[in-house]
């Protein structure tokens, strides 16, 4: 499930970087439309309360994954028309809708389905496979992409591996119609009369709000990942960039590859390391190991921006920190969701957490392209390393119970 949840989210976010520079487009307008493609995520709280009260958490999973095989098909034909730009993005569009309507229910689902103990033995695993769907994506569908377009040509090439993913989760939704359980609090609420599912759907976000501490726990949402955001959009594009223009000049396969090898392994070690230890441990415990080891490793880029090294295993091996700070780090932050959660309305609460998430991604996101054409790549990074300082700042100040995830 959580690898269907991830892959048209890499796609839209990262696999978009790569196809639309392969098609000519510049850094700043790359990074401006694929960041807006996290507005469904960030308005997603707008709809989630309808998903936990209109049906079923398993049922809208499924169903939206159907909906993301019919988005991967409208990529894959616009691609051949002279200004394929504009409708390219009108699918891309449908897609992280119907990716963020999967999350609400996904996400949902696993908090009715599992029990705290087990949500907290889990979250580094959830979180990890997570991951592993979005570098599959970066990895061997990019690499599948790179090896068509040297044979069929850059167009042909990507339209048959989109429709190959649209061939994928065309089977997901098959196998996920048959293959998931069927928990008992896994219900529609109740919409006897419109006036009352609307006064449930306000009392929700009310209920959020109040959340004691609301504002620091929002900071915390959105400052968290403050200098990462902006370097998940440009690291991509600086390791493919050539050498000439400042980056490191690697194929669409050579990119693939490291993405789908070494950061895979690098990845799985910091997601599942985090998981178990705060299981054992709690949160509280590992809450500052895991702030400093997902921001410092981000300083690879500084060195990898000056030196610019030519040995491919070195490049390797600098992702694969970045992505064990990475997978170590985000364990924090998504059990830390889940603490805020906590509540009559999980799941809504959830969605609205996760929105707040996608739009502390999307904000940085917007602009991070722009800047790096006005600073360079050099002078870029430096200023990411500069901007971690606030997720320290908002991981000091935010309330956090002793025990929360420590297993019983």
């Amino acid at each position: 499930m959580y690898l269907a949840e991830g892959l048209p989210n890499a796609v839209a976010t990262t696999v978009a970087l790569i196809l639309y520079q392969e098609l000519g487009i510049s850094n700043g307008r790359i990074t401006f439309y694929t960041s807006l493609f996290y507005l469904p995520w960030v308005l997603k709280p707008l709809w989630s309360p309808f998903i936990d009260i209109l049906r079923t958490r398993r049922l809208w999973i499924w169903q939206t994954q159907f909906l993301l095989c019919v988005a991967f098909v409208g990529i894959a034909m616009s691609l051949p028309g002279r200004n394929f730009f504009a409708p390219s993005l009108a699918f891309f569009w449908l897609l992280t809708f119907c990716s963020a309507t999967h999350d609400i229910a996904a996400d949902g689902f696993y908090i009715l389905a599992l029990t705290e103990k087990e949500q907290s033995f889990f979250v580094g695993i959830r979180s990890t496979v997570y991951r592993v769907a979005l570098l599959c994506a970066q990895g061997p569908f990019i690499i599948f992409a790179a090896q068509l377009e040297m044979r069929l040509g850059v167009v042909l090439g990507w339209q048959l591996a989109f429709a190959a993913m649209a061939g994928l989760f065309l089977c997901l939704g098959a196998y996920h119609t048959a293959i998931l359980p069927r928990p008992a609090p896994d219900r529609p609420g109740n919409t006897e009369t419109l006036a009352k599912f609307f006064a449930e759907f306000f009392a929700t976000f009310k209920a959020f709000f109040e959340k004691p501490k609301i504002v620091l726990l929002l900071c915390f949402l959105l400052f968290y990942r403050f200098g990462e955001a902006q370097l998940l959009k440009v690291a991509p594009l600086f390791v493919k960039h050539a050498r000439v223009d400042g980056g490191l000049g690697l194929t669409t396969e050579q990119f693939g590859t490291f993405y789908s090898t070494i950061g895979v392994l690098a990845l799985l070690l910091g997601g599942i390391t985090g998981g178990i230890l705060v299981s054992r441990y709690g949160l509280r415990r590992w809450l500052w190991p895991m702030v400093v080891v997902m921001h410092l490793p981000d300083a690879v880029f500084i060195y990898l921006s000056y030196a610019r090294p030519e040995s491919l295993p070195f490049i390797g091996g600098c992702v694969a920190l970045e992505q064990f700070g990475y997978g170590f780090g985000f364990t924090a932050y998504m059990l830390y969701m889940i603490y805020i959660a906590r509540g009559k309305h999980a799941t809504a609460h959830y969605a609205i957490c996760t929105g707040f998430m996608a739009l502390g991604v999307m904000l940085p996101g917007l602009w991070s392209g722009k800047l790096q054409e006005m600073l360079g790549y050099q002078h870029f990074f430096i200023w990411v390393m500069l901007a971690t300082i606030p997720g320290f700042i908002v991981t000091a100040l935010i309330p956090l119970d002793a025990e929360f995830g420590k297993k019983k």
